[in-house]
């Protein structure tokens, strides 16, 4: 014969249980690339400190240095099999001060400020589109994931182009003297073109993985983005600018075959 407190007892540990059997294992391979992801956030504060200090040859490099984070934590995360809902968010919070808040700063500290209100505007618009990319970015990675290309231009190729751009003509602002406004009337419309393509549905390219698989279906890409890795090597920041030109111009072609020609896109996929 049972007692009532035995059958609360025997409950109490049947809810115990399932409760331990349903819950998740925590996967601990994903302290690595979350490392990496805040050492790009660190990147993003110490480039905004350093441009409010005057130094913005330091904080555009603290851009880059960012975007070197940024890559290494979604290359290891791939790598290891490490991609988690925790890590997407992590992302995206870093992202939006790294490639967001800091170009945005450097760009109105180095030219727009002049503009007051106007400058202020423009130099918030890759911020504010950014948060935009990167909120639809995390809804698209949990609905309809694509293992092979991002929708619509990745935020780190906005900040890395702003500061491969102040990096390699800040010493030459005579180049800019035909235009009425200098520097700025490139930089403005750079800004609003960027931005819009972050919006856009254009396919750019994920960085494959290096290994023999990947070089045997994806042979093309994986030369590709080690020549871009070459370019940055032997020219520096003129090397940047050219390799996120090189690949926004590929997202744009690519975008307008697929448009254009449906029956090549279904072929490919």
């Amino acid at each position: 014969m049972k007692y009532p407190i035995q059958h609360r007892y025997q409950s109490f540990k049947q809810k115990r249980l399932a409760k331990k059997i349903s819950k998740s294992p925590i996967n601990h391979k994903i302290a690595v690339p979350s490392f990496f992801t805040l050492m790009n956030l660190f990147s993003g504060f110490l480039s905004i400190v350093a441009v409010s200090e005057g130094e913005l040859f330091r904080g555009a490099w603290f851009i880059v240095a960012a975007g070197f984070f940024d890559v290494m934590d979604g290359y290891i995360a791939r790598l290891a099999n490490a991609d988690s809902d925790f890590g997407v968010e992590l992302d995206s919070l870093s992202d939006i001060v790294s490639f967001g808040v800091a170009p945005s700063f450097l760009i109105y500290t180095f030219a727009l400020h002049e503009f007051q209100f106007l400058g202020m505007l423009t130099s918030a618009v890759p911020a504010m589109c950014g948060a935009v990319r990167l909120a639809r970015f995390n809804v698209n990675t949990r609905l309809t994931p694509n293992h092979h290309h991002f929708i619509g231009l990745p935020i780190p190729s906005l900040a890395i182009i702003l500061a491969a751009f102040y990096l390699s003509f800040h010493h030459q602002l005579e180049l800019f003297d035909m235009f009425r406004n200098g520097v700025s009337s490139v930089l403005g419309p750079l800004i609003i073109l960027l931005s819009v393509l972050m919006l856009s549905t254009l396919p750019f390219d994920k960085i494959p993985k290096m290994d023999r698989t990947s070089f045997q279906q994806n042979g093309f890409k994986s030369f590709l983005f080690l020549g871009y890795f070459v370019l940055i090597l032997l020219f520096r920041e003129l090397g940047l600018m050219s390799v996120i030109l090189i690949y926004i111009l590929k997202g744009i072609i690519d975008g307008l075959r697929n448009y254009f020609l449906p029956e090549q896109r279904v072929m490919g996929r």
